[in-house]
């Protein structure tokens, strides 16, 4: 009876499977609901706005919202530069953080936390339009639809008591409305002191987290609760009105417009250290403002002259007498004369005697240096205006107060300040604009202007064979020199060169190039050699008129040119 009752068990499962699939089929295919009606079809015109947005939840802003504008160009420009923007906000998260975690780990006694992969992906985040406010203060005020379904891959590991655990965070998106504030407006670059940045809604944000290879968001409840927490911790912090301020300059400082002149007259110097190997020095003197971006100025030259007399002048414009100060340092002003060969042979012919002589005195000669001779400042607080004051000021090593002081005297420098407070609407229209720009020269074409490049100085120059550096300036085919400066790794040319231009050189590109050739007369195996070089676009020029800026230099260590250049037109 047992085999009996199993077989028909077996035949009636297998019977009964059968026929309730085919009755599923059937029913399946052959039966139709009758409550189910034909679709309404209309076209998109005849349809309301909500009626719309429901059917296209993806829809752009710009298209339900007439107050978006379409910034198709953003996402662009956004998707240009989305490569080394990722490198540069990576960069920016491990500095940040790694501090931040070095402080909180010792509280969970965990040994080290640290990114073993950090990248944003390449897929950038896209913006699906953008609101401008108009309003009556100083402030721009922007909001921005932003959608990003990103491909990251963050990998953070965490090690304590011997054992290592790493989190993966993967498929991230984010939606989000922030509101971009940039106040107050100011006239310096970048033109705004602040960023204010707030959410206008709750973002969304959705993202997998494996953690030793397996899906944590798959344990049930885990995945909404992560994400209201993220909701709710971020709306707790940046949610409108609540704000992040990020401060990019001290307004004060932005708004500070001139209210005086400091007149300084540079008289004498006496009794200055000797620099050079012969017991001389060429001495000239270097002014700065504090607080001022304006590039020093700078006395003429007083060669083999310890006891220098300049009688020179600068008016310097003053913004804040209460804080600035006038810095003045004495340089020598080096390089190799027929002197200092002579000497360099004699030093040749003591090598014999005694190698160590030698190699002091050429490091006492510091050939091809500017060198310091000593410096002092004014603080322009202690000036009583209108009142010329005659200063005799002792020449310091430098203004660390816990620089030890010498006992040899490096000099004195004996000058003459003035500051001249300007009246109420006083301020005269002659005042000298560090960014002004002369006009071109009569003669020149409408469209057109003239290109000058000034070429000012370089600094930590350094050839492999010899380092006597001049500039070659190639521009349209044409191609300039300045003269040569012997034996200096920090020269200063100060050589201007013009271009008159039919037309704005807007993409054209100047090739700057700082070569070095030997001075020595019969067969040499590298008479000429490259010190650097740098290619500069013009574009930028034409539109702010003037830039004056140091670029290091390619192919070269840590070598450096000041470039200045301007646009002149006639109007």
């Amino acid at each position: 009876m047992g085999i009996i009752s199993t077989i028909l068990g077996a035949f009636g499962f297998g019977f009964g499977t059968t026929v309730g699939i085919v009755i599923g089929y059937y029913l399946f295919i052959y039966h139709q609901s009758t409550d189910v009606q034909d679709p309404e079809i209309k076209p998109l015109v005849e349809l309301d706005s909500e009626t719309i947005a429901k059917m296209f939840p993806e829809i752009p802003l710009w298209v339900k919202n007439p107050d978006f504008d379409r910034i198709d160009w953003l996402n662009k420009l956004i998707g240009h530069m989305w490569p080394y923007m990722n490198k540069a906000i990576c960069n920016m998260a491990k500095s940040i953080s790694k501090p931040i975690i070095a402080e909180q780990i010792p509280n969970y006694k965990i040994d080290s936390v640290e990114f073993e992969m950090l990248t944003l992906g390449s897929l950038p985040p896209t913006f699906q339009g953008m609101k401008v406010y108009a309003t009556d203060d100083k402030e721009i005020i922007m909001e921005l639809s932003v959608k990003w379904a990103g491909n990251p891959n963050i990998l953070v590991a965490a090690t304590a008591f011997g054992l290592k655990a790493t989190v993966q965070v993967v498929d991230l998106q984010v939606f989000a409305t922030p509101r971009i504030t940039l106040k107050p407006l100011v006239p310096s670059f970048p033109c705004f002191a602040n960023i204010f940045v707030s959410l206008m809604d709750k973002p969304q944000v959705d993202f997998g987290l494996k953690l030793l290879g397996a899906d944590v968001m798959a344990i049930p409840g885990l995945y909404r609760f992560v994400q209201e927490l993220i909701k709710d911790q971020v709306a707790n912090m940046y949610l409108w009105p609540k704000t992040l301020n990020v401060q990019i300059m001290d307004p004060s400082k932005a708004m500070k417009k001139p209210v005086g002149l400091l007149n300084v007259k540079v008289i004498k110097a006496i009794k200055l250290k000797k620099k050079d190997l012969l017991g001389g020095s060429d001495p000239y003197v270097k002014l700065t403002l504090s607080g001022d971006k304006v590039p020093g100025k700078k006395t003429v030259v007083k060669h083999s002259n310890l006891n220098p007399e300049w009688n020179e002048e600068f008016d310097l414009v003053v913004k804040e007498p209460e804080s600035q100060e006038l810095q003045l340092i004495v340089y020598d002003w080096e390089q190799v004369k027929a002197t200092t060969t002579l000497v360099l042979i004699l030093i040749f012919t003591f090598l014999v005697i005694s190698d160590l002589l030698f190699f002091y005195l050429l490091d006492q000669t510091q050939v091809g240096k500017h060198d310091k001779i000593g410096m002092n400042v004014i603080l322009l607080k202690d000036l009583t205006p209108e009142e010329p004051k005659l200063m005799t000021l002792e020449l310091l090593k430098s203004m660390e107060p816990n620089e030890p002081v010498s006992e040899k005297s490096r000099g004195q420098l004996v000058v003459e300040v003035e500051y001249k407070p300007f009246k109420e609407d006083d301020i005269p229209d002659n005042l000298e604009d560090p960014n002004a720009v002369e006009k071109a020269p009569e003669g020149t074409p409408s469209g057109g202007g003239l290109l000058v490049v000034i070429v000012h100085e370089a600094e930590d120059l350094e050839g492999k064979y010899h380092t006597n550096p001049s500039v070659r300036l190639m521009f349209k085919g044409e191609e300039r020199k300045t003269k040569r400066v012997k034996k200096n790794r920090e020269p200063r040319w100060d050589e201007d060169f013009q271009f008159p231009l039919d037309e704005p050189p807007i993409n054209d590109k100047l090739h700057v190039e700082v070569i070095s050739t030997t001075s020595r007369i019969g067969l040499n195996m590298h008479p000429k050699e490259t010190l650097g070089y740098v290619v500069i676009n013009l574009g930028d020029v034409v539109s702010n008129r003037r830039i004056n800026d140091k670029y290091h230099l390619i192919d070269s260590k840590n070598g450096r040119i000041q470039i200045e250049l301007q646009w002149r037109t006639s109007s």
